[in-house]
């Protein structure tokens, strides 16, 4: 199918069905195949996942000053994270925002040589957010098993690295897929809410990295 084509889908959402002579059928051959924003049930399912993913940093959030409130000292192992690879990282994570945007924007608009470029930015940015990451697990200080403070920094590390891991898995997928014929009108879809979703991920991150880097030091 053509960009002109998918375009013109996209963007008529007023596109009305016709009823067939007997009066009892409606014919919605005319009608759009795929829709960007609250037209998408992708971007419901989207939206759902975020509400619940968030619920559970929530959580483990409460679950760490519920156990500062509870200790006589914290950190339980005297030394907080060291600074340099959160910091770093987090700059990574902010300034990846800067190519998903325009991914975003440009599966919004169907333009797949757009499309391609930025994703394939998006690839590099998460590789090396995610090579930082296994240099901040070396500078928490603590070991999983060490005490509670150890346990629930780790968690709170671990649970927002399988949101980079599995995101950057399906940045990848959807990378090859721009580059081949599977890529047709749902599949920009996928595109623009897997740059949506990947700002809940930057977005999370800063709570997150507060009360690791700083909650231990306050």
């Amino acid at each position: 199918m053509s960009a002109p084509k998918l375009e013109k889908e996209a963007r008529d959402p007023k596109v009305e069905g016709r009823l067939v002579e007997d009066g009892r059928l409606l014919d919605v051959s005319t009608l759009p195949t795929f829709g960007f924003g609250q037209r998408s049930p992708m971007w419901w399912g989207t939206m759902g996942l975020m509400l619940i993913e968030g619920t559970v940093f929530a959580l483990c959030i409460m679950a760490y000053f519920y156990l500062r409130s509870h200790a006589s000292a914290w950190p339980m192992s005297r030394f907080p994270p060291e600074l340099i690879w959160g910091n770093v990282n987090t700059a990574i994570m902010l300034a990846s925002m800067v190519p998903n945007h325009y991914a975003k924007k440009a599966a919004e608009r169907l333009d797949l040589h757009a499309v391609r470029l930025w994703m394939v930015v998006c690839m590099l940015v998460s590789i090396a957010f995610l090579g930082v990451r296994v240099l901040e697990f070396g500078a928490l200080n603590t070991r999983w098993d060490s005490n509670a403070y150890g346990s629930v920094v780790w968690m709170l590390m671990a649970l927002h690295t399988t949101h980079l891991v599995t995101d950057a898995f399906d940045s990848g997928v959807l990378t090859v897929m721009t580059f081949t014929k599977l890529m047709e009108g749902k599949r920009y879809v996928d595109v623009s809410e897997n740059a949506a979703y990947w700002y809940f991920v930057v977005l999370s991150w800063l709570p997150i990295y507060a009360v690791i880097y700083w909650g231990a030091r306050f």
